[in-house]
């Protein structure tokens, strides 16, 4: 009984019980070919010449007969397989490279990535090292300054000479900027050429004789009335008073900015202007307002505030400077004292206002000292500022305090009382404050806000390992948990 072909291709009952049982030499027509060959064998009659009836019985007879069937769909159903696992091969081969490809790309990124991370914590650790050298060293020079005054003073009492002549040696500030830049720079420029980009600070048309006048003039006298009146500030009072009340040109800078340039006000550095105030007031009142400690302590915040004055208008009119333009104007400051104030020291030496028996009987060691730890002082902060943070700039100065104070028990020259030192602090403190950035309540709720989502990170990670540990406990005594996905 012959059954009509199915429509998935299975002709015959056979080949559909071969194909569900799986046999391993089922192909379709299986059935319908071996049927065919049974046909064959059965049609052709004893003693008739059948073309294929010896191999028809051959193939009967042979025990091997099973096997040359079903060998062809076998071999053909290998090919098929090892096409399509070759085919598969080559798609986990092109996945694997893709992956590979992925991987590599995300693992160069992450080589960039700590790269870029190594190179900014090495910046920070290097601008760190260099900020603490330059702590000390402003300090140190600071400090050197300072004592060399009170040693020149026991022989020599010339203070507006000396300012003069320390001034002077702001001339050589460009010729050791240029010095740098030959030795650092790659590409090297003639002295000509490096004093016309520095003059830029000046304007587009650089230093002219106008500029020169106009611009310079005022710095100049400022710059010669600071110092002045914080070496007459020395005479009266000790070299740790001096430096203490100094430090309140921060405050005075504030208010300055405050008042001229409309800065930004705060709070905290009223705070600490008032602190200055105060400790400037009980610094008078340390020595029970004695008429030289009255004087000094006017000196030293007369100091003060012409320092602050000076920035405040070079912030002003000339703005900010980078390190060769800040050079070239303090060696043309130098320049201007030279030209146009050396007629004074002169008038003050043949009223005998400022008197000596002769030039060889000066203190040329003393001076010269002086005048290189204050030019050294000047280089300091300028490269301070290109080689670190500016505010550590401003620690070294503030830590010429404590500097003066050691070197004054030392020296026994200072004995501490109660109202200097607390005025001293105060002032400190209040110098400190004003070197809080203008975003400091920001940063510091910022910070407060990161440490709370820390705390609440951490909460969450206890809380979950908790959960964890209890699963892992649920399970060992029997119960299973079922994921839901």
């Amino acid at each position: 009984m012959d059954v009509k072909a199915a429509p998935n291709g299975v002709a015959t009952i056979e080949d559909r019980i071969l194909r569900i049982t799986g046999y391993y030499g089922y192909y379709p027509g299986y059935s319908s070919q071996k049927s065919t060959s049974r046909s064959s064998i059965t049609r052709c009659k004893p003693g008739a010449n059948c073309p294929s009836s010896h191999s028809g019985i051959s193939r009967q007879l042979s025990p091997l007969s099973v096997t040359e069937d079903s060998s062809a769909p076998i071999l053909e159903l290998q090919n098929r397989g090892s096409s399509g696992v070759c085919g598969h091969r080559v798609e986990r081969q092109n996945r694997s490279a893709d992956d590979g490809t992925q991987t590599h790309s995300e693992n160069s990124s992450q080589e960039n990535r700590i790269k870029a991370r190594c190179l900014s914590c090495t910046s920070m650790v290097l601008k760190g090292i260099w900020g603490l050298l330059i702590i000390l060293s402003v300090s140190s020079s600071w400090v050197g300054t300072t004592q060399i005054v009170k040693i020149t003073y026991k022989n020599f009492y010339c203070p507006f000479f000396m300012t003069w002549f320390s001034t002077n040696w702001n001339i050589m500030f460009f010729p050791v900027y240029y010095s740098g830049h030959l030795a650092t720079a790659q590409e090297k420029q003639s002295p000509m050429k490096k004093f016309r980009e520095c003059s830029r600070i000046f304007g587009e048309d650089g230093l002219t004789l106008k500029l020169f006048l106009k611009r310079t003039a005022p710095f100049s006298i400022l710059w010669t009335l600071t110092n002045y009146l914080y070496l007459l500030a020395l005479k009266k009072l000790t070299a740790t008073d001096v430096s203490a009340l100094f430090c309140c040109n921060k405050a005075f800078v504030f208010l300055l900015s405050w008042i001229v340039l409309k800065d930004r006000f705060m709070g905290v550095r009223i705070v600490a202007a008032i602190m200055a105030i105060t400790g400037i007031v009980m610094m008078a009142y340390a020595d029970n307002f004695h008429a030289d400690s009255i004087v000094g302590v006017a000196f030293a915040v007369g100091s003060a505030s012409t320092s602050a004055l000076y920035k405040v208008l070079f912030k002003m009119f000339l703005g900010s400077a980078n390190f060769g333009e800040a050079a070239h104007f303090v060696s043309t400051l130098g320049f201007f004292n030279l030209i146009f104030i050396s007629f004074t020291p002169v008038i003050l030496y043949f009223t005998k206002v400022e008197h000596w028996s002769s030039f060889a009987a000066l203190p040329w060691g003393c001076l010269c000292g002086m005048a290189g730890l204050w030019l050294a002082f000047n280089i300091l902060v300028n490269v301070g500022v290109v080689l670190t943070y500016p505010i550590l700039i401003s620690i070294g100065t503030v830590l010429s305090v404590p500097g003066n104070a050691a070197v004054d028990l030392l020296k026994q020259e200072v004995i501490f009382n109660v109202v200097r030192l607390a005025a001293t602090i105060i002032i400190c403190i209040g110098f400190l404050l004003m070197l809080l950035p203008e975003e400091w309540d920001e940063i510091t709720l910022r910070f407060i806000n990161s440490l709370k989502e820390k705390k609440s990170e951490e909460h969450v990670d206890d809380v979950t390992d908790s959960s964890v540990h209890l699963r892992g406990r649920g399970r060992a005594n029997g119960t299973v948990s079922i994921p839901l996905a």
